[in-house]
């Protein structure tokens, strides 16, 4: 039997599971909203579906002073956001109702994450827009979904609302994790719109169990869809998956800081990820009693 059609029909966290197939000439969403820079009323309709909603998260309550909370990278830079709009009377927006170049540079100036820093990111762009600039595109598209704000006369206004609520920071934390997870279409950040089947239930509960004594891309494809990476060939089969945890699962997981990684490459796919003390605060799963007691040195 050919190892490709063998490898398909292994058991996984899914039963007897059958990759799609991949269809060429896909292009991303957020690959199609940088080409046209569109504008945020329009992308605010591609935000109102994601892969992962229909499966909602609870969240243990957190105290507005736990210091568990600085995990979240993604807190922070939603924290920045509204401190900026606050000071400056707003968010500049473009013709084309992106943030400004001010903002843009700004966030990346004071960017929670090492690797989307001005200085990182200056090496590839000479001058940084909000497309340029990762943290600043999320934090846009979450202050829309999540109805933080809106935008008025060439600025995006913070609501007295939402101002009140970044006041309780623990609430304010718990809004950003359920809009983040369950109601941004992560797709706008993927290279691909392949889909592999899951839900955040599924997903949870078993990197609850996998991720207690380190948990690697490939472990976790393997363990849910029982593919395997071939090295000496182009495996699109391998990439579409991997891709899509990484998009869907891994990375918003990082950002919201219930997971942190260690890297031993240059590749993202080198990645360990480990689950944070907020993990364990948060979220209450029913693998919870499945898990070890983790060995790290």
């Amino acid at each position: 039997m050919d190892p490709v059609e063998n490898r398909r029909r292994t058991t996984t966290a899914f039963g007897a599971y059958e990759p799609p197939k991949w269809q060429s000439g896909a292009r991303s969403l957020c690959q199609f909203h940088r080409r046209t820079q569109m504008p945020c009323q329009i992308h605010n309709d591609i935000l109102r579906f994601s892969l992962l909603s229909g499966a909602m998260i609870k969240l243990r309550s957190i105290a507005d002073d736990d210091p568990i909370l600085e995990h979240s990278r993604l807190l922070r830079a939603m924290e920045l956001a509204f401190d900026y709009a606050q000071s400056e009377g707003g968010i500049g927006l473009t013709q084309t109702k992106a943030f400004n170049r001010k903002f843009a540079q700004w966030i990346a100036d004071h960017s929670p994450w090492p690797e989307y820093s001005t200085e990182e990111l200056m090496r590839l762009n000479k001058v940084l827009n909000e497309w340029d600039v990762p943290p600043a595109m999320v934090v846009h598209d979450l202050l829309i979904v999540g109805k933080f704000g809106r935008h008025s006369k060439g600025k995006f206004q913070v609501s007295k609302k939402a101002q009140g609520l970044r006041s309780k920071r623990g609430a304010f934390f718990a809004q950003i994790a359920e809009t983040y997870l369950c109601a941004y279409n992560h797709s706008r950040n993927s290279r691909s719109e392949f889909a592999a089947p899951g839900n955040w239930d599924i997903f949870l509960n078993i990197i609850n169990v996998e991720a207690e004594q380190g948990l690697t891309e490939a472990h976790l494809v393997k363990t849910l869809y029982g593919v395997e990476r071939r090295e000496d060939v182009f495996d699109r089969e391998y990439l579409d998956h991997s891709g899509f945890l990484f998009s869907h699962v891994l990375r918003p997981l990082s950002w919201i800081g219930f997971l942190e990684k260690t890297s031993h490459g240059n590749r993202i796919s080198d990645c360990t990820y480990w689950k944070t003390p907020l993990w364990h605060a948060c979220l209450a799963l029913d693998t919870d009693d499945m898990v070890d007691a983790p060995q790290r040195h």
